[in-house]
């Protein structure tokens, strides 16, 4: 049985092994997918020795940049990104053979295009973490919106929520939430915005799935602003995670 699996710390919220076991289930395919919750990335060779039939895993939070180094290859968009969330484990010349692919920007995309519309030039990214590199490189490169990043403590190049005012809310009507805030079962959380000034103008896209309505869209959509969870980025997401474990 080949195996496959999903690399983070904690890993109770995860989606992966939910989807993958019934698409193993449904298409009959011998194979099982294990959650790797790892307390630290000194443990991960061992994982992997400990596991040799293992083809691939996905990397969630807080992994997308630490297993970095542990990396043979990395795809173009990955290295770009600077953030991996799929692992490709093969062989080479007798030994393993680690690849590392970005699948979080394939399904951001596809799933955030069809709302778009032409004033959406700028977007305001919330949270500074490795979801939030493919997001950038998402709207960059591929859509072609700029983008600023929002930070809880001051850093260069980016701005606080409390910088947050009604002129770049004019500019700025894209905002991706890449943060854990409102995530389950910290329902009654949601980033510090200034929701009052939100219009229909606005698309707030949360990348938490769970609840399906966070407060973040709630009080966004309260405003008239159109609102989207991440439930359709996941599973674009595992779909691409698939292809380059099997290409």
């Amino acid at each position: 049985m080949t195996t496959y699996g999903l690399l983070g710390y904690p890993l109770g919220h995860s989606f992966s092994r939910r989807y993958f076991t019934e698409k193993f289930e449904s298409e009959s395919i011998d194979a099982e997918y294990l959650n790797f919750e790892l307390p630290s990335m000194d443990q991960y060779l061992t994982m992997l020795d400990e596991h040799p039939t293992l083809r691939g895993h996905n990397v969630t939070i807080p992994y997308k940049q630490q297993v970095i180094p542990f990396l043979d290859e990395m795809s173009d968009e990955a290295r770009a990104i600077g953030a991996v969330n799929v692992v490709k484990v093969s062989e080479r010349d007798g030994k393993r053979y680690l690849k590392g692919y970005n699948s979080d920007v394939i399904g951001f995309v596809d799933s955030i295009k069809p709302l778009l519309r032409p004033h959406h030039t700028k977007a305001l990214i919330l949270g500074t973490g490795g979801a939030s590199r493919a997001i950038r490189y998402g709207l960059e490169s591929k859509l072609g919106i700029e983008v600023l990043y929002v930070s809880r403590t001051p850093k260069e190049g980016m701005i606080t929520y409390a910088d947050i005012t009604a002129e770049i809310l004019k500019q700025y009507t894209v905002i991706v939430n890449c943060t854990p805030s409102g995530m389950y079962p910290h329902v009654d959380e949601c980033p510090d915005l200034p929701y009052e000034l939100m219009t229909s103008d606005h698309l707030l896209y949360d990348l938490v799935y769970n609840p399906e309505e966070t407060l973040f869209m709630r009080r966004g959509a309260e405003h008239g602003a159109t609102v989207k969870n991440g439930l359709e980025m996941l599973i674009g997401q595992a779909i691409a995670s698939w292809r380059f474990w099997n290409e």
